[in-house]
């Protein structure tokens, strides 16, 4: 067992009660210290926050009940919780460029589920993209409660090969169903979307456009990425983890419509949350003071550098490519098509080795979700441990070995480790 490797003497005075008030618990926890140091992280969707950011999610302020918003609580002794919030606000605002911000919701899901409730009644149409060419669960999934609310409809890739939106049959669907929000975003999908086509498609016909920017709202805070705001768009909403390097949460942000601010944050209080989490958002305070640094531009760019070169190596090895390459910080690659292992199974000998990534689902895929034929990877974490592009494109190199041949797992395992141990966790961006 990897916990059993680790020792109280590993973790400093970061660890001071667990490991004597609960020994189980604290093996599970030294098991999954060691995991994120010995490997490497390759899910689109996790980074590593900074040792503020941790700090401020085990502080005091998880006692607080902070019901209602800065100036308008519910409940007494308010006084540095309101600091904290209107802080994390306006840092928010100004890495976005937006008129207000709520940094309440408890998750990117929490986030979308309440703008919907801002926009929308039941039976309203959302026109969002199709899971399968990189939507969300979150943008009208069947198996989702907000699929038996509101009544969603899709678009989708043009050419698979390419990444190309049809922003034709985006705007026919929108003439002809007329959608009260129009919906950009995505969590599979390695090119950027066209902002200006589908803010002028959702007001030509009276929505709203909406982006969900969670995987890519670090690019755009640090100018990787383009930023809907500057193209029209009403609202947006986020994770604050992911490339945004904070805690686990959500963010929703609007462009300047204070009627649609209101909305939505009676949406978020008392309509679907109860007392805020105020060590979150003193983390998330953090984490956007960290992303308004001119460092972080300079990790934005070399996280999309980063993907690229990843990409460029299993091009080079024959893999076919979803949008055939990236502008952003993932990858979604066809491995059953291109070399005969399913989603499942190249997940699982990449975990051996030491590297995480998931099965994902690619456009049009014959597999079921649970043994689809692509996988999904990319360059957050990595980026932060100090990546840089010769090391990703041997990392890449490293899985495209494993896939290609299992007897290569023993040999990468070592090479994985070595490359883990070179670049350690940062407890500091500055």
């Amino acid at each position: 067992m990897l916990a059993l490797l680790y020792s109280t003497d590993n973790f400093g005075t970061m660890y001071d009660f667990i490991p004597k008030e609960d020994p189980e618990v604290f093996a599970a926890i030294a098991g999954e210290e060691q995991r994120q140091a010995e490997g490497l992280e390759l899910i689109p969707s996790e980074n590593y926050v900074s040792g503020a950011v941790k700090e401020a999610m085990a502080s005091s302020l998880t006692n607080k009940y902070s019901e209602g918003y800065p100036g308008k609580r519910y409940y007494g002794g308010q006084e540095f919780t309101d600091q904290i919030e209107r802080l994390a606000i306006e840092r928010a605002k100004q890495l976005f460029n937006a008129g207000f911000a709520n940094v309440q919701p408890l998750g990117g899901a929490n986030a979308n589920i309440a703008a919907y409730f801002a926009l929308l009644e039941p039976g309203d149409t959302v026109l969002g993209m199709d899971l399968s060419h990189g939507g969300h669960l979150t943008h009208g999934h069947p198996v989702t409660y907000l699929a038996k609310l509101f009544r969603f409809v899709r678009y989708g890739m043009k050419d698979i090969e390419t990444g190309e939106i049809d922003y034709d049959a985006l705007a026919e669907t929108a003439r002809r169903e007329k959608p009260k929000a129009v919906l950009a975003g995505f969590s599979a999908y390695p090119r950027q979307l066209d902002w200006q086509k589908i803010a002028d498609i959702a007001h030509e016909v009276g929505a709203v456009a909406m982006a969900d920017v969670a995987h890519i709202a670090g690019l755009i805070a640090g100018g990787a990425q383009r930023n809907p705001f500057d193209y029209g768009f009403d609202l947006m909403t986020t994770t604050t983890h992911k490339t945004l390097r904070g805690p686990r949460g959500g963010l929703i942000l609007v462009r300047g419509d204070e009627d649609l601010a209101k909305k939505v944050d009676k949406a978020v209080f008392p309509g679907l949350q109860g007392g805020p989490h105020m060590h979150q958002i003193a983390a998330k305070a953090i984490a956007f003071g960290e992303a308004l640094r001119p460092s972080f531009k300079t990790y934005a760019q070399q996280v999309v550098d980063n993907a690229r070169a990843m990409a460029d190596v299993f091009k080079e090895g024959g893999v076919r490519l979803i949008a055939g390459g990236t502008d952003n910080h993932l990858i979604l690659a066809d491995v059953f098509g291109s070399l005969g292992v399913t989603g499942a199974e190249a997940e699982r000998r990449l975990d051996e080795v030491g590297i995480t990534l998931n099965k994902n689902m690619i456009a049009d895929d014959p597999r079921k979700p649970m043994d689809p034929s692509g996988i999904r990877f990319g360059t957050p974490a990595l980026t932060s441990r100090g990546f840089k592009k010769e090391e990703c494109a041997q990392v890449a190199s490293l899985m495209f070995q494993v896939l290609k041949t299992p007897a290569a797992i023993g040999e990468a395992r070592g090479a994985v480790r070595t490359l883990a141990l070179a670049h350690p966790i940062p407890e500091s961006y500055e």
